[in-house]
């Protein structure tokens, strides 16, 4: 699955088109290295962007642990990923 659509099916960005830009920023990385949107992820990959609040703090970074084929419900979209630092 690329980056930007489980950004998206996540619930991690709003919209698809926000993830895009994220990512052509530079801010997105996957396993310590710089992502564009199209980068195909993988379970046990560790994904970091900026905090979607805008804060200085650390960049939140989340263990991707399914993959879905389509899209979830708004409860289930917590499920596909694991926050690693608070």
């Amino acid at each position: 699955m690329r980056l930007d659509k489980f950004l998206q099916i996540s619930r991690l960005v709003k919209r698809r088109s926000i993830a895009n830009t994220l990512c052509s920023r530079g801010s997105v990385s996957v396993n310590g290295h710089v992502a564009k949107a199209g980068k195909t992820l993988a379970v046990g990959d560790v994904v970091r962007m900026p905090h979607p609040d805008g804060e200085e703090a650390a960049e939140p970074e989340y263990e991707i642990l399914e993959l879905p084929s389509g899209n979830v419900s708004r409860a289930r979209a917590t499920t596909l990923y694991r926050q690693l630092n608070p």
